[in-house]
């Protein structure tokens, strides 16, 4: 299983594009190899357009900055370097591939901004938990992270797990499980999977202010040898 972590800048480039540029990272998400893409910072607008160019599904779970959608909608796609999150943000799963047998959310924090997280049970029994968490300043104890991690504990019960996504922190504490990648504020961890060789930090050219990372993962137990297509 190949498995993506990005956090999409609210849909912008840096330098700034001064235009929507949706086009361009569907087109970039979907030339890429994975199995299973964990997106922050989304305009909330776009996961069904992301999964329909990556012939995935998308389970997408609203953040911050979302009540008068419509109207923010409008905001973003006239002038998204403008408006950035303040047109509504999001957090989306895209799994190609495998079907997805259940999608939970949960709320990890209300102020001083709302932050959640949301997992996908796929159908061969592996949990892939999705979060966006809090910056240091305004959670030095790493709470945001905890609960989420006490939460996906919950959910997966023991089985296969991919946790990961914008931790908002350079040295993360996740007991417990396995660090598979990590650039910056962005890593994934594991429960019953071994990294099949090194992360890789993906060319997005100017899209985002984040690195995407990428990581092969097999199942413990599962013979050594070439990625396949699907989840394995």
């Amino acid at each position: 299983m190949r498995v993506l972590t990005w956090n999409l800048y609210g849909g912008r480039a840096v330098p700034a594009a001064g235009r929507p540029l949706l086009p361009e990272f569907a087109a970039t998400l979907a030339g890429w190899e994975w199995d299973v893409a964990l997106l922050q910072e989304v305009p909330p607008w776009w996961p069904p357009e992301l999964a329909h160019a990556a012939d995935a599904r998308a389970a997408t779970h609203l953040t911050a900055r979302n009540w008068g959608r419509a109207i923010r909608r409008r905001l973003g796609e006239r002038d998204p370097d403008r408006w950035g999150s303040w047109a509504g943000g999001a957090n989306a799963i895209l799994v190609r591939g495998v079907a997805v047998e259940e999608h939970r959310r949960h709320r990890l924090r209300w102020w001083p901004e709302r932050r959640k997280m949301h997992a996908v049970h796929l159908e061969d029994g592996t949990w892939v938990v999705n979060l966006h968490a809090s910056v240091p300043a305004r959670d030095p104890g790493q709470h945001d992270l905890a609960k989420a991690l006490e939460v996906a504990g919950r959910w997966s019960a023991g089985t296969p797990l991919v946790f990961g996504g914008d931790l908002n922190q350079r040295a993360p504490r996740v007991p417990g499980l396995t660090h598979v990648a990590g650039h910056n504020v962005d890593h994934v961890y594991v429960r019953g999977f071994v990294p099949e060789g090194s992360a890789e930090r993906l060319d997005a050219g100017p899209l985002s202010d984040h690195v995407p990372l990428a990581v092969d993962l097999r199942r413990e137990g599962a013979a050594w040898g070439k990625r396949r297509e699907g989840i394995g």
